[in-house]
């Protein structure tokens, strides 16, 4: 019988990184619904600048402090991370994020639909502001 909840320790969960180069604790998955996820970068790194094909985002700064730039068709725009910020990252918008120079950036995030783990093509790589660090 399938258990109808999941329940998942940060230190418990496993630890991967994304295809933007962030490390990544996946985090509970409500099935065709949306997932959940933390991420982090340490301080002073930049990530890859990504589009992804199918799945929108909804982030949470829950430490440290960093930038996200956003862009999305003529719209672009960064912005300062912070703790307690929430931001959103609609289907087919192009962005990258960084941690500030002395703080590790801590990002909780809801994916939806959730992350297709057996996608390889989820997120494009894309030109950004910054030079990525990985």
């Amino acid at each position: 019988m399938n258990e109808p909840f999941e329940t998942v320790a940060l230190g418990a969960a496993p630890l991967v990184t994304a295809p933007d180069g962030s490390t990544v604790r996946p985090l509970c998955v409500i099935p065709g619904a949306g997932s959940f996820a933390h991420f982090r970068l340490d301080a002073g790194e930049v990530a890859k600048a990504v589009v992804h094909a199918t799945v929108q985002e909804i982030w949470y700064v829950v430490g440290g402090a960093g930038t996200m730039w956003r862009r999305h068709g003529d719209i672009a725009e960064t912005v300062d991370l912070r703790l307690g910020l929430c931001l959103t990252i609609p289907l087919g918008t192009e962005f990258q994020f960084r941690a500030a120079p002395l703080v590790p950036l801590e990002v909780v995030a809801a994916t939806i639909p959730p992350w297709p783990l057996a996608s390889d093509a989820e997120a494009t790589v894309v030109d950004g502001p910054w030079e990525p660090t990985f």
